[in-house]
């Protein structure tokens, strides 16, 4: 189900609630407490309630709200123990949002409010500040989009997406624009590029994770930021060649090479950028496909055509979703074979990352397609995680699940695919992978 219907009529109420003062709860007997309350975004916190009566149902909410006030929330229902005690961590949701046992389910489930723009990902825009979410704790059973009973416990959670002493750095090297985020200390410490898809712009919330994980990690656009073209018409792999070059060659970076993180669009550029650039011995491609897309890619006298969506191959819900999952030409056909990265070049090592449900485009086709050419030239340089249920975007852990967004570039809500508990779990499970793969092949 869409998740962004959830709580429609509760919206007002909750920013009502946002505003209280805590007296109007320090009356009752029960308690919450969120552990830690202030701690890294990609880790898990510990939730627990005291104080309720035996067996007494509650309704658990999350609110939180992104960079432009944007307002999010999600609810989940529970029953307290005999001892009239809740711990999310090993207590299972009845219903609301999520059900069973998932510690950061309040947290993954939260969805535009019922009042606000549907279709908007809580993706922080700026880093510096936490993103703060308030749980609440509320009497009785209350169902998205009622109105919740009364507060009985709340607290404040403070999720942090950079780690104290984590430096950043804005770049203007040549041509190259971005952020590099480096760990405290001397190092040297491995050296990651970052890069997402056809939003464009400058994402740094993964690169200041893993920063936060002792990696050097570089957030690289490459359009539509600062002086980079507007538009992603075509690419030049010398851009992407410089920022490798940059990376390899700072002094708190341990080298001799460098790794690359992409999603989407960014996933295929790191594909190419490990065939082509000897800088870069490790790829971790989320959600890509083998072959060039949409925008021709050029390095020197070569050129690694784009392959096109065909729009009328686009479906459009009665909702007006826009699904275009069969609407890239078919990288396999004979006369697309000039699209298609030669990654048996690569010297490197590669980690694939897909979900099963991807909706944007076959992912895990284009997975198979990629590990068929590499042995069919007797190469094992590769591992493959792939998630059934999980869809597009595979981000760091409790990042929301957003099945529909409103794409940047066709302003139409795009159906990304996925469903929400599998799709969470793809993103918990992936994200210590990826360290690993990381660690492994960059020292």
């Amino acid at each position: 189900a869409v998740m962004w219907r959830t709580l429609a009529a509760s919206a007002a109420p909750a920013r009502a609630l946002l505003r209280a003062p805590p007296a109007s709860v320090s009356r009752r007997a029960a308690s919450l407490a969120v552990s830690p309350a202030a701690g890294l975004a990609d880790e898990r916190v510990e939730t627990r309630v005291v104080g309720l009566s035996p067996g007494q149902p509650v309704t658990l909410r999350a609110v939180a709200a992104d960079d432009r006030g944007c307002l999010f929330q999600s609810c989940a229902h529970y029953r307290a123990d005999s001892r009239g005690e809740l711990h999310l961590g090993t207590d299972a949701s009845h219903g609301g949002d999520y059900t069973g046992v998932e510690p950061m389910g309040l947290f993954w489930s939260l969805a535009p409010a019922g009042m606000e723009k549907p279709y908007q990902r809580l993706v922080p825009r700026s880093i510096g500040a936490p993103m703060k979410v308030e749980v609440l704790v509320h009497q009785g059973h209350s169902p998205p989009g009622a109105m919740p009973g009364p507060v009985v416990a709340k607290a404040e959670v403070q999720r942090l997406f950079t780690a104290p002493g984590v430096r950043r750095i804005r770049l203007k090297e040549g041509v190259v624009r971005g952020s590099l985020f480096l760990p405290p200390g001397d190092g040297p410490f491995p050296g990651v590029i970052d890069m997402y898809g056809d939003e464009g712009g400058l994402i740094e919330f993964r690169s200041s994770l893993l920063a936060t994980h002792g990696f050097a990690a570089l957030s690289l656009p490459y359009f539509d930021f600062e002086d980079l073209p507007k538009v992603m018409k075509e690419l030049k792999l010398e851009y992407f060649e410089e920022a490798a070059r940059f990376l390899q060659r700072h002094p708190k970076v341990k080298g001799p090479g460098v790794g690359v993180i992409g999603t989407g669009k960014g996933a295929e550029l790191a594909l190419s950028m490990i065939t082509f650039l000897p800088e870069v011995v490790a790829a971790v491609s989320i959600s890509g496909c083998s072959s060039n897309t949409v925008a021709d890619l050029h390095y020197g006298e070569m050129t690694l055509p784009g392959l096109h969506f065909d729009m009328n191959k686009v479906s459009v819900s009665d909702t007006g979703v826009f699904d275009i999952s069969e609407a890239l030409d078919d990288p396999s056909k004979p006369a697309n074979s000039s699209c298609v990265i030669p990654i048996e070049k690569a010297e490197g090592h590669f980690l694939l990352v897909v979900g099963e449900d991807d909706r944007i485009w076959k992912s895990s086709l284009y997975a198979e397609m990629a590990i068929k050419r590499l042995r069919q030239h007797g190469k094992e340089n590769f591992e493959l995680l792939s998630y059934p249920g999980a869809g597009h975007r595979i981000d760091p852990p409790s990042t929301p699940f957003c099945q529909v967004a409103m794409d940047r570039v066709l302003g139409v809500p795009l159906l990304g695919g996925g469903e929400s508990k599998a799709h969470a779990h793809a993103q918990e499970h992936s994200w210590g992978k990826i360290q690993e793969f990381l660690h492994l092949h960059l020292g």
